[in-house]
């Protein structure tokens, strides 16, 4: 009988510099498949490795043997010894293996719920599975229910409509105080990696024009070009606060890149148009004092920390709702799954059935002297018959869900009843 097996480490489990030793390149993946699938016990594999998981998923008659493979494997692909990542390794068979893949798919088992990325590195690793022709009927079925589950799980929750990055939270409270960033003016402060970030989420929200500051200028005019705007002299930033809508900082400075003054002036010209300052910078770039002010509004890293700690706990919440899914859709998996196993018992069956039939009647027919075609036609319409009613209940039986809940003593018994060999 085939059985699905999952082994991997991930965050969880393993620290970064052992995840880090036994990582998979795309190209290293692609060798590994061919490498494992010569051996005769994996049947199909596919590998998941990704910053925070190296999973192997794989189909195999003898376990046990199965997963002696594929640490072995790990530990000579990689040149580190078992004993190195053994004890965080973990295990999944069958239902279990099946939950598990589809939890990583749906993010359940990320390090931040509910976030996107994962599931197009599963997509990624079923490709190249795929390619390399190492996934066949059973996880070709797998990855497309895990596919599924992912899809139904980001549609009936919410578990990721809420930010849980900096910079992401950053521009969804932006979106609040605009309603929509499409068209306004950003400017970008320094150029730290959150802050680069912000900008980019700010970029697919469609903004405008993006200036960026820069002590040095140079690097500034670098940082410009790749978000296609302009570079101003960090001398400059007070008097452009007029014209800008958005506001990111990140620099290393020890004192506030912009004042409450410096705003204050701005917006009399600004005639009181709302400006959004993200202040990303430790320690702080923004005077705080400019909240005071109307139509200003300043968020800093704590700000936007407390933000996320909140949308954490409701992506915690929304993520119960998915591992009602995930539970779901492993029980119909379990099914198709077990179906495999009754489907060439049943056609079994029915030509052992179909044999004695025939043989019988073939001997009925050596008896008649000269039967006439009609006669013949005759006994074959009966014989048909005798065998579809005489298998209809064991075929109702095996597909039945009472059959499901032992399934495995079902088969058996039924090829010991009728001496059906395998």
């Amino acid at each position: 009988m085939l059985n699905i097996l999952l082994i991997g480490l991930n965050h969880n489990t393993a620290p970064i510099d052992i995840r880090e030793c036994i990582a998979f390149s795309t190209d290293e993946t692609e060798q590994a498949l061919k490498i494992l699938k010569q051996d005769e016990v994996i049947k199909e594999v596919l590998l998941i490795s990704t910053c925070n998981r190296v999973e192997v998923l794989l189909v195999t008659e003898n376990k046990s043997k199965a997963v002696e493979i594929s640490k072995n494997f790990i530990s000579k692909f990689n040149q580190i010894d078992i004993s190195k990542f053994e004890k965080h390794l973990y295990i999944h068979e069958d239902n279990e293996a099946v939950r598990h893949i589809f939890r990583v798919a749906s993010s359940l088992d990320s390090m931040i719920v509910g976030e996107p990325q994962i599931l197009g590195q599963i997509k990624d690793a079923y490709n190249l599975a795929n390619e390399n022709k190492s996934s066949g009927l059973i996880l070709n079925r797998l990855l497309s229910r895990a596919f599924f589950v992912a899809k139904r799980v980001r549609s009936e929750t919410g578990i990721g409509g809420h930010a849980v990055s900096i910079s992401y939270a950053a521009i969804e409270l932006g979106r609040k105080i605009f309603d929509t960033l499409e068209k306004k003016k950003v400017l970008l402060i320094g150029a730290g990696e959150m802050a680069e970030l912000a900008v980019e989420h700010l970029l697919r929200n469609k903004v405008g024009k993006i200036l960026v500051a820069n002590r040095t200028f140079e690097r500034g005019v670098v940082l410009a070009q790749r978000f296609s705007g302009n570079a101003i002299r960090f001398e400059e930033i007070a008097d452009y606060l007029n014209q800008v809508d958005v506001v990111v900082s990140s620099t290393g400075a020890s004192d506030f890149v912009i004042t409450r003054k410096q705003v204050k002036e701005a917006m009399h010209s600004r005639r009181n148009r709302p400006i959004f300052f993200i202040d990303i910078a430790v320690p702080r770039d923004i005077d705080p004092k400019i909240n005071r002010l109307a139509n200003t509004y300043v968020y800093d890293i704590d700000d936007l920390k407390g933000v996320i700690e909140e949308n954490i706990e409701d992506r915690k919440r929304e993520a119960v709702i998915g591992e009602r899914i995930v539970d779901e859709v492993v029980v119909h998996f379990q099914q198709w799954y077990d179906s495999l196993d009754v489907v060439p018992t049943i056609v079994a069956l029915r030509k052992k059935i179909d044999d004695i039939v025939q043989g019988e009647c073939g001997k009925l027919l050596q008896t008649l002297s000269h039967p006439s075609e009609e006669d013949q036609q005759a006994v074959t319409r009966m014989t048909n018959a005798l065998v579809k009613k005489i298998l209809h209940n064991p075929t109702l039986f095996l597909k039945s869900d009472d059959a499901n809940e032992n399934k495995s003593i079902s088969i058996d018994i039924t090829r010991k009843i009728f001496n059906i060999e395998d």
